[in-house]
């Protein structure tokens, strides 16, 4: 806490100085939690302007186009790093030296198997059921089967279950796919990288040998990466606000994919595959830019622009060259590809875009990339979520590492009836 405070002067005489806390980052924030005792609160709608809890894990400068992880830029982490590294950094908040990097990797390596009944459990759901609804089921289903380890409040059983959590979810993921599309379940191939094993139990047969292609295994893993955390988003919000019950850890996660579902978080890179077939050939790409600059039109451009991001998303700019190298590495040549790329060139070169700083994002560039691998667009979110569960678990850990948990209980701002008397309906 800094020696700043605020004060708040009501026009009734009421004067109230409330402390003031200062990040090593970022804004200070203002501690209101003794307003209640005034009979005030704040009015904060999507919590834009609230700090719900202190946290080491990551940080976010919208307006500089900044992303650190444990204070190391995203960039520089895609770059020199891989997931299973970025995934010790965030659980840990440090980076592993080589003996506690090839430790870590053992340790994930011993849990990649998911328990064999989970297999039946898959047949419960229809074949044409949506990936992202069977994830939510299985996941938190995970609970059933992993209860050996889950007193919360014990240390050793809270690291055991976040490894489960991150070694079985690419499991969880590829079996989704495959129960889809009626291929058998893929065991996971230990030999292999995190993303290279996922894309084995994706494209995997047990018909003849599967060669995972190093440019599209290192793609993935940039994917990954750039999708592990950022801060306190709407499904990182759900899982500690889950978490804060006291509720099962497998079903804080469930939770956390529930929410990633949404096509305003999670679903954006599936719904830019959409807008590009949609728009389907370069020759109608300025009547939906017309359209897109129409303010009584409801159509948005998908994958420009970010709700936190007032710059560049730094993760769109490792997540570009990628995109790139995957292109080139697969010589794709179809229609989709190439309004992508004409829309790329537009958003880049437009004043209009430039101005109302709608640059290509993460979504853009990963959805081309996971579209160009062979994954079907309703798979997009689901590869999200086993992304980002490892920012899940770090969150979850943190908040039991610091103790002193409270329950969310947002308020309200009531604007309903006033207190009236009901009348017996035979009476009305």
């Amino acid at each position: 806490m800094s020696d700043l405070t605020a004060k708040l002067t009501l026009n009734d005489g009421r004067e109230l100085t409330l402390p003031v806390h200062k990040g090593s980052l970022g804004y200070d924030a203002v501690d209101v939690q003794a307003l209640v005792k005034n009979h005030l609160f704040t009015f904060d709608p999507g919590f834009m302007s609230t700090a719900s809890c202190k946290s080491s894990i990551t940080y976010i400068d919208g307006e500089q186009g900044i992303l650190l992880h444990r204070g190391y830029p995203i960039a520089e982490l895609a770059e020199h790093a891989d997931y299973l590294e970025v995934a010790y950094l965030l659980l840990f908040g440090e980076r592993p030296d080589k003996t506690q990097y090839q430790d870590f990797i053992k340790l994930v390596r011993n849990h990649t198997l998911v328990h064999e009944q989970i297999s039946r459990f898959f047949h419960g759901f229809r074949r044409d059921s949506h990936p992202m609804a069977v994830m939510c089921g299985v996941s938190g289903a995970l609970a059933a089967f992993y209860h050996d380890a889950l007193d919360i409040n014990n240390v050793a059983h809270r690291e055991l279950t976040a490894i489960r959590l991150l070694a079985k979810m690419p499991t969880l993921a590829a079996m989704c796919y495959k129960y889809s599309i009626g291929q058998p379940f893929m065991f996971p191939l230990n030999k292999l990288s995190y993303a290279g094993n996922f894309l084995y139990m994706m494209f995997a047969t047990p018909c003849e040998p599967y060669e995972v292609n190093p440019v599209l295994e290192r793609a993935m893993d940039r994917i990954f990466i750039l999708h592990a955390d950022h801060e306190q988003n709407a499904s990182t919000s759900t899982v500690r606000t889950a978490a804060s019950s006291g509720a099962n850890p497998f079903a804080c996660i469930a939770a956390g994919i529930a929410s990633l579902w949404g096509p305003a978080h999670g679903g954006a890179n599936e719904a830019c595959i959409k807008m590009l077939e949609q728009i389907g050939s370069v020759d109608r790409i300025p009547e939906f830019i017309a359209r897109a600059k129409d303010k009584n039109d409801p159509f948005r451009l998908m994958g420009f622009g970010h709700r936190v991001y007032k710059n560049y998303d730094p993760r769109a700019k490792v997540m570009r060259q990628t995109c790139y190298e995957v292109l080139q590495e697969l010589n794709i040549q179809t229609p989709l590809f190439d309004v992508a790329m004409e829309l790329e060139r537009i958003a880049l070169n437009d004043p209009y875009f430039i101005e109302h700083k709608l640059y290509p994002n993460v979504d853009f560039y990963s959805g081309i990339i996971l579209k160009a691998i062979g994954i079907p667009v309703s798979m997009f979110t689901v590869i999200f979520a086993l992304a980002r569960t490892v920012g899940w678990i770090a969150h979850w850990k943190e908040m039991y590492n610091q103790g002193n948990i409270k329950i969310v209980r947002p308020r309200q701002l009531y604007v309903g009836h006033e207190q009236r008397v009901f009348t017996p309906i035979d009476k009305a």
